[in-house]
């Protein structure tokens, strides 16, 4: 089973996000499958308190599992831990986390700052 990876998306070693060219204040990501070319695959995303992501569309499916901490979107709308969030292509939005959050993140498909 060489090419089987075992991940325990609560024990990575994180580096900071910079998926939009430059890193993002109190960000981190550790990919696990994730293509930067196609944006297609999986990573753990963690959101340090008073964390703050750039305004973006969704050019594919984003899907993300609250694994721990609350994160509020731009709506208003809090995810919680234990809620599967799914933004379909098209859709745009910011989130933040005063409190701080880990995200286990589905990508299909680039995001573009707005």
């Amino acid at each position: 089973m060489h090419k089987r990876k075992i991940t325990n998306p609560l024990n990575v070693e994180f580096k900071p996000f910079d998926r939009y060219g430059s890193a993002i204040e109190k960000m981190s990501w550790h990919e696990i499958s994730y293509d930067s070319e196609t944006g297609f695959g999986t990573f753990v995303l963690k959101l340090n308190p008073g964390a703050q992501s750039i305004p973006h569309e969704h050019t594919g499916f984003e899907e993300f599992l609250v694994l721990q901490g609350e994160m509020i979107d731009s709506d208003n709308t809090v995810f919680k831990k234990g809620d599967f969030v799914t933004f379909k292509p098209g859709s745009c939005h910011s989130s933040s986390s005063p409190k701080g959050c880990l995200l286990l993140v589905f990508m299909r498909g680039i995001n573009r700052a707005l």
